[in-house]
Order: structure tokens, then C-alpha cells, then sequence
């Protein structure tokens, strides 16, 4: 009886491992290609779906693989604050670990709240017709003024704590925005890290995702005034910012720069003759970690933007991304190594990288790889440039050297759109007839369009920031005393230090000044 059951078991064992014992009623598909038939077709009559039915599950599917795509991206974009945490923090002291961190935590829930409860609305409320995610028309109030004949869109009005917009399409948006306003809320706490007092951030914080950030997002991508350039005034394509070297980057980058001036340098920073003394970051591998974390998180950043996953425009922009972020790394390297120190500063190919990426975020969809090679180049040399520019000459101390990452090479980015857009991509972009050409391949109109936006956006953006700072510090001060500062923020202002149980010399992580 024994060898009866062994024999029956092993001829199991031998069918199931040579495929021929199956469940009952099915069959597997190793290779796929009979997985998906007409019975999957939502039909009245199951498997036998008419002509109707077929296109509206086509239509449903179409959608569907666009808010897939739209969010997926937006996860990869929401861990990039995993980056910017460890960039900021590698790049700053060890005895401020705890507080920098906490401030790239913070930032996210606070923006989030500010884009929820009235960002959001202003930014997008006036935007019109979600065209690739359903094509829901509810956002639609747009407030405008007329001048000269024309029609100027200022800011939406619909969808304040999302009231009104109960709709899958408006929901996938606002999330996929809302992590890209994110990303220039962090901005600053890179450039006022060390001395922002903890209350005044967190107000900030909020404020950037309700107000500052939406205002020229509105005008760019929300159907405002810079992105009717060219509908009203033959300006091109209008103000064209495929992925936010402007609207995220730049925005970013303006409001360090004001934030930085006005809280003023670290203590140590400056010597009294105006010399800068060195205050090196306390981890550079956290902070190379971060720059690759960043680095991914890209990939959604900008081929997450055509918001949808059936433009197959994503491959040129995720290999135009690629490429420009290791230009830019690569001309960081060699320009520190040849021209200014003699050694290939890590934390200058840090920043180099992630020049290249800021610049070619605005271009990435309408130029070619070879542009995208040399836009790359020249952010990696524009990001030293810049930022001993803004140390030596303007005397303001960036601590991770947020300014020239974000701010110059945001405008780059949205100039190097003008010079470079090849005519291969865009068609009707802002509204406009044809595909969107820069400078140097015959639409002058275009590069003079992203002029006016950068322009645009360094003054609003500046005398919004300089008014919402001076604000802060009236009601809570932005700056924490001296005594501190030389202490450490961890636990005067958070109560707990970044690294407990380590012995640190925190008097020597600030220099003497003489």
C-alpha cells in the first residue's frame, strides 16, 4: 500500500513540475499573450461587447494609465524630500542635525495644509479643463483683469480645501502638484539653516504653500497671464515651463536668497574685512546619498509632467533629465579641480548634479539630447560661479548653496527653453498653433517670452518673500539668539540632539572670526 501512495505522489510531483496538473477550469499563461480578452471588456452582454462599450473601455483605460503614471511620479517627487533632508543636513554642522532634518520633515505637512486650504484654488482653480484625467471642467474661475485689449488671468478662486472638486481626475492633480510645491518650500531651510528660528519656519511654511507659491504658478501653468504671452501678444508659446525651473525652482531660489539676506550670515561666517571663512558640512556621504535620492525622484519630477503616461514624449525627457544632471555633476567636478581649488570638491558635485537637473526641468520636453548635454555644462559652471558670487561679493551665507542650485540655474532653465526648443514637441501648448520653438532654431517671440517670466518672477517672488519674512520676524523673530546658535539648534529649539550618546566639540564647528 506504501509504494502505491509513493508512486501516486510522485507522479504528482512530476505532472505538476512538467506543467499538466492544473486547477480546475484554468490555464496558465506564462508568456501573457492570451491574458486579456473580450470578457474583460465591461460589457451589458459579458464577452460579447459591442462597438460602444469597446471605445468607452478604450477611453477608461486611456485615463486610467494616466493617473497611474500621474500618481506614480508623484510618490517618486514626494520621496525626494528624503533628499533634501540629506543634502541640507550632510552640508551643515552636526549640531544642527536634528533641527535642519526636522524643518525637511515639517515642510512637507505644513506646505501640504497651506496647498489644501487655499493653495491649490489659487493656483489651479481657474485652470479649466483637466484634458488628460478625465476632462473635468469645474475648475473654471479664473479671476482676471483686461488691459490693452487683452484678457490677464491673476488667480482661480475654485477649490479652496478642495470644497467643490470632488473628482478623481482633481484629486490626482492635487496631489501631483502639491509635492512639487514641496520641493520649493525646502528651499530656503537649505539657505537659512543654522539660524532659522523653529516657530518662524514653521509659519513660513505654511504661508509658501497657501499664497507665495500658487501666485506664479497660477500665471505659468494655471491658465494666467505669462502663459497668454503668446496668445495675446505673438509671444511664442507664451511663458513655457514644461517641469518648474521657474515655478518650483526659481520660486525656490528667490525666496532663499531674500530669506538668507535678511536673517543675516552665520556667526563665524565673516571675518571684519568682508573675508568668507569656510564652515564645511559635518557628512558628505548622507549628503551624496541625498543628491541620489534626488536624483530618482527626477524621473518624476520631469516625465511626470506631460500628466500622462500615454505621452510617449516621457522617454526624451527622462534621457534629456538624465543627461543634463550628469553634465552639469561632471563640469562641477572639473571646474573646481582645474580653476579653483585643485580638487574635485564633493559637495561641489553635489550641487553640479543638481544644477543640471534644475536647469533642464523647464526644457526637458522640447529639446534635443545634445542641447540638453551642453545645458547641463554650463549650469555645472554656473553653480560655482554664483555661489562665490553671492559669498564673496554679496556677502550672504548660503549654507548648502540653495540660491545658485535653484535660483540661477532655475533661470537657466527657463531661458535655456528660449534659446534651445527644437520644434519637434508642443503643439498648441498655451494655446498656441504649432510646436514651441526657441531662439536659435527661428522664434525669437519664445525666448523674449521666458525673459519676461523670469523676470517676472524674481521681482513678485522677491517682494512677496521680503514682505512675508519681515512679517515673521516682526511677530516671532526669524533669528535665534547667539548663545544658541553656538550651542546648537538641536536642543535649544527641538529639545533633543540629532546625535545623542556622541561627544561633539560644537565650539570648534564654528569658525573664529578676525
Amino acid at each position: 500500500m506504501k509504494k502505491y501512495i509513493l508512486l501516486v505522489l510522485l507522479m504528482v510531483v512530476t505532472l505538476s513540475a512538467t506543467g499538466y496538473v492544473y486547477a480546475a477550469g484554468t490555464t496558465p499563461d506564462p508568456s501573457g499573450v492570451t491574458t486579456g480578452t473580450a470578457s474583460d471588456v465591461t460589457a451589458a452582454n459579458p464577452g460579447h461587447p459591442t462597438l460602444d462599450e469597446i471605445a468607452t473601455q478604450a477611453g477608461h483605460n486611456k485615463i486610467a494609465i494616466n493617473m497611474v503614471w500621474l500618481l506614480i511620479t508623484g510618490f517618486l517627487v514626494m520621496f525626494m524630500q528624503a533628499g533634501f533632508a540629506m543634502v541640507e543636513t550632510g552640508l551643515t554642522r552636526a549640531k544642527n542635525a536634528a533641527h535642519t532634518m526636522s524643518m525637511n520633515m515639517m515642510v512637507y505637512a505644513l506646505g501640504m495644509l497651506g496647498f489644501f486650504i487655499s493653495g491649490f484654488a489659487i493656483m489651479f482653480g481657474g485652470v479649466g479643463s483637466l484634458g488628460t484625467l478625465g476632462g473635468f471642467g469645474g475648475l473654471a474661475n479664473e479671476v482676471t483683469i483686461t488691459l490693452f485689449g487683452h484678457t490677464f488671468g491673476l488667480f482661480g478662486t475654485k477649490g479652496f480645501f478642495l470644497n467643490g472638486v470632488y473628482d478623481v481626475g482633481v484629486f490626482g492633480l492635487f496631489l501631483f502638484e502639491m509635492v512639487f510645491m514641496d520641493t520649493t518650500a525646502t528651499i530656503p531651510t537649505g539657505s537659512m539653516a543654522e539660524r532659522w528660528k523653529f516657530s518662524a519656519f514653521a509659519i513660513y511654511g505654511i504661508v509658501v504653500g497657501a499664497v507665495i507659491y500658487p501666485v506664479f504658478g497660477n500665471w505659468v501653468w494655471g491658465g494666467g497671464w505669462l502663459s497668454q504671452l503668446g496668445a495675446n501678444f505673438g509671444l511664442g508659446h507664451g511663458d513655457v515651463d514644461f517641469a518648474g525651473s521657474s515655478v518650483v525652482h526659481m520660486t525656490g531660489g528667490v525666496l532663499a536668497l531674500v530669506g538668507a539676506k535678511m536673517i543675516g550670515p552665520r556667526l563665524g561666517k565673516y571675518n571684519k574685512d568682508g573675508s568668507p571663512n569656510a564652515i564645511p558640512g559635518h557628512n558628505i556621504p548622507m549628503a551624496v546619498i541625498g543628491c541620489f535620492i534626488l536624483a530618482f525622484g527626477w524621473f518624476g519630477f520631469n516625465p511626470g509632467s506631460t500628466l500622462a503616461g500615454s505621452d510617449l514624449r516621457i522617454s526624451v525627457i527622462a534621457v534629456n533629465t538624465m543627461i543634463a544632471s550628469a553634465t552639469g555633476a561632471l563640469a562641477s567636478m572639473l571646474y573646481m579641480w582645474w580653476f579653483k581649488t585643485k580638487k574635485p570638491d564633493p559637495s561641489m558635485m553635489i550641487n553640479g548634479m543638481l544644477a543640471g537637473l534644475v536647469a533642464i526641468t523647464a526644457p526637458c520636453a522640447f529639446v534635443t539630447v545634445q542641447s540638453a548635454a551642453l545645458i547641463g555644462l554650463i549650469s555645472g559652471v554656473l553653480v560655482i560661479e554664483s555661489a562665490f558670487f553671492i559669498e564673496k561679493r554679496l556677502k550672504i551665507d548660503d549654507p548648502v548653496g540653495a540660491v545658485s542650485v535653484h535660483g540661477v540655474n532655475g533661470l537657466w532653465g527657463v531661458l535655456a527653453l528660449g534659446l534651445f526648443a527644437d520644434g519637434t514637441y508642443g503643439d498648441g501648448w498655451n494655446g498656441v498653433k504649432g510646436t514651441v520653438t526657441g531662439l536659435f532654431y527661428g522664434d525669437g517671440g519664445q525666448f523674449v517670452a521666458q525673459v519676461i517670466g523670469g523676470i517676472t518672477n524674481f521681482i513678485v517672488i522677491g517682494a512677496m518673500g521680503w514682505v512675508v519674512f519681515k512679517l515673521i520676524d516682526v511677530i516671532v523673530g526669524l533669528r535665534v539668539n547667539a548663545k544658541d546658535e553656538l550651542e546648537g539648534l538641536d536642543v535649544p529649539e527641538m529639545g533633543t540632539e540629532g546625535y545623542a550618546g556622541i561627544k561633539m566639540d560644537k565650539n570648534a564647528e564654528t569658525p573664529l572670526s578676525h
